[in-house]
């Protein structure tokens, strides 16, 4: 497959106006999701003959080594010392363990021909003792204790989360991870425990047969924004191609930045390292963060992002990044509650990032991408979102569009929290529901400080709109964690929630939405009787009321979804295979929506024409 080498994004935004324009080799934009590939693509990489310098490493390479000879490799450390603006660094197959590098030069690293390097953040233990009770222990000096962040709320989850968990010390037997243990009375053959005062690791299985890998850094790549190897920083990002990184305490790259400590310019941040690109690598199996990305043009295109625990990706301060076609799975693998966990978090003040077509499957314990504090203008197309507590989610944050996804099983597919300008357009939901909610937090009094300041103020968490989707449920949602539901709502989980506090039913008079319309509601099975709308603010007692059916919401709020449908019908007389995860839509299902549902700006974004706008969900006919 060819690279994209001269693939450019262009962004337009003037009240959420958008346009993304792909040119030079970059396939044309479809609205849904592509159906891949997506992550690494096995390809071969050509040796660059444009590099003032190309520096070959080995597993086996040696330090005094000029590395200047495909026969006469040196070691990654030695390159990353050496190389300078524009040198390429070709690394041989095979494992490397190693770690804690750094590099502040504006470079590539990628494979030489078809081969496979890994960074290994672990070393071999091999020096076990038998004691006496039948556990193994052996001594290791690399370890990496810690604790909970000073905002982890103790007295409210501790009971659901021991204290151990937040250490950052993985241990692998045979390549599969073991999870850890308070104390030895705990362990088992899938358990560790560590002795932190005399530095003994300890295994209840039989270590003698088996490979066993512990954690010896708690990093693979820094690239740092100070001084490093006699040189200053040239402040451009660099590239990475066709790696993996793996098995590594805290996180596996980082890339150091300015982070604003309160409400900002972007033109003051994001400028310490720009164009950081990252294709078609590997990055799992790290006891924190996959990566710390900051900085302006970041790019993560088709990589694979799995076993982590707080964040796989964490992008910060950075403006016009993009991801795509990548694969993020199983994030928060250790089940800690209250550290918000999500496969990606966007973050602090962010500009124009855009998230388009990736996969984010399998989170059941975290949140899918989630744009979190003071992030402006986010764009989030034909994703495939599956199994996520919130799938997206945009919390103190101003404008999105969001549309041409597929939502499947998560909490919440869509979720708006004290944000403004959140645009939901054509996407499909599969037994998953959106939520658009708001309170009274503030800066004032907040226990994240200034991070309320960011977003809009409380009065101004509107022009939310939702329109041209289609939901498709044949079972009752899943029950969110909490909600502004009072306590005798219906059981069944409203399929659109516009959710407030009861308490600030006489300040927030206003509506959440601008534009609510032309969605069609699918439904069977457990999924009936239920709840169509969960609405906010109602005039009367109670504030957030409930509507069973479409036809009561109409009566009680004129004003909107006058051109929605709903249906009692099995979801295969709507879509081709809910068990094949097939959503397109089949021939006999013939409803369709104005074609105003789409607007323009979001129809150039998508790629569809007029008539296409027309079709309900994610999918054209």
């Amino acid at each position: 497959m060819k690279e994209h080498r001269n693939y450019l994004h262009r962004l337009r935004l003037a009240r959420g106006l958008v346009s993304v324009l792909a040119v030079c080799g970059a396939a044309l934009l479809t609205a849904a999701p592509s159906g891949g590939p997506y992550g690494p693509i096995a390809q071969r990489y050509e040796v660059p003959t444009t590099s003032a310098h190309v520096y070959y490493v080995a597993p086996d390479g040696k330090a005094e080594a000029s590395g200047l000879a495909l026969a006469e490799p040196t070691t990654l450390a030695t390159a990353i010392a050496r190389v300078v603006t524009g040198d390429t660094i070709v690394m041989r197959g095979g494992e490397y363990r190693t770690g804690s590098l750094k590099l502040n030069q504006g470079i590539t690293i990628q494979p030489y021909a078809d081969e496979k390097p890994v960074i290994k953040g672990t070393k071999v233990a091999t020096d076990w003792k038998k004691q006496r009770n039948g556990l193994w222990r052996t001594a290791w000096s690399t370890l990496f204790p810690a604790r909970p962040a000073d905002w982890w709320h103790r007295e409210s989850v501790g009971q659901t989360t021991p204290m151990h968990r937040f250490n950052n010390d993985m241990v692998f037997v045979d390549g599969q991870p073991l999870q850890s243990a308070a104390w030895e009375g705990e362990l088992d053959e899938g358990r560790f425990y560590i002795d932190y005062e005399n530095g003994q690791v300890y295994l209840a299985l039989d270590p003698t047969k088996r490979v066993v890998e512990i954690t010896a850094h708690d990093g693979a790549l820094v690239r740092v924004t100070g001084e490093v190897h006699g040189k200053k920083s040239d402040k451009k990002g660099y590239t990475l191609r066709g790696l993996t990184f793996t098995q590594f305490a805290y996180r596996a790259l980082e890339i150091e930045g300015l982070e604003p400590e309160g409400v900002a310019d972007p033109a003051t941040f994001g400028k310490d390292v720009v164009g950081t690109t990252i294709e078609d690598c590997t990055i799992t199996h790290c006891s924190r963060v996959g990566g710390y990305f900051r900085g302006d043009r970041f790019t993560l295109r088709r990589c694979r992002v799995s076993d982590t625990s707080t964040e796989g990706i964490y992008l910060i301060a950075g403006s016009d990044c993009l991801l795509e076609k990548n694969v993020l799975t199983r994030n928060n693998v250790e089940k800690i509650v209250g550290y918000f966990p999500s496969a990606v978090k966007i973050f602090n003040q962010t500009h124009r990032v855009v998230c388009r077509d990736n996969l984010v499957i399998d989170q059941p314990e975290s949140n899918g991408i989630w744009y979190d504090v003071g992030n402006v203008d986010g764009v989030f197309i034909d994703n495939w979102i599956e199994n996520c507590t919130d799938g997206f989610f945009f919390e103190i944050s101003k404008n999105a569009i969001v549309a041409g996804n597929v939502f499947v099983d998560c909490e919440k597919g869509v979720r708006s929290l004290n944000s403004s300008g959140v645009r939901v357009y054509h996407n499909t939901f599969v037994n998953t529901g959106a939520a658009f909610e708001r309170d009274g937090r503030s800066a004032e009094g907040d226990h994240f400080g200034w991070h309320p300041a960011t977003g809009p103020g409380v009065e101004g968490r509107v022009n939310h709109e939702f329109m041209g989707n289609l939901i498709v449920a044949d079972k009752a949602l899943r029950v969110p964690a909490w909600s502004y539901r009072i306590a005798d709502a219906s059981p069944y989980t409203p399929l659109v929630v516009f959710g407030q506090p009861q308490h600030l039913a006489e300040r927030l008079t206003m509506s959440h939405v601008a534009a609510f319309d032309g969605n069609v509601y699918v439904r069977s099975g457990t999924a009936l009787p239920g709840t169509v709308v969960a609405w906010s603010p109602s005039a009367g007692e109670k504030t957030n009321v409930e509507y069973a059916t479409l036809a009561a919401f109409r009566k009680a709020q004129p004003a909107f979804e006058a051109h929605s449908q709903e249906f009692e019908l099995p979801s295969s007389a709507v879509v081709r295979s809910v068990a094949l995860k097939n959503y397109e839509l089949v021939p006999s299902f013939t409803a369709t929506v104005p074609a105003t549902t789409l607007p323009a700006d979001v129809q150039k974004l998508l790629g569809w024409s007029v008539a296409d706008a027309t079709t309900p969900g994610a999918y054209r006919r």
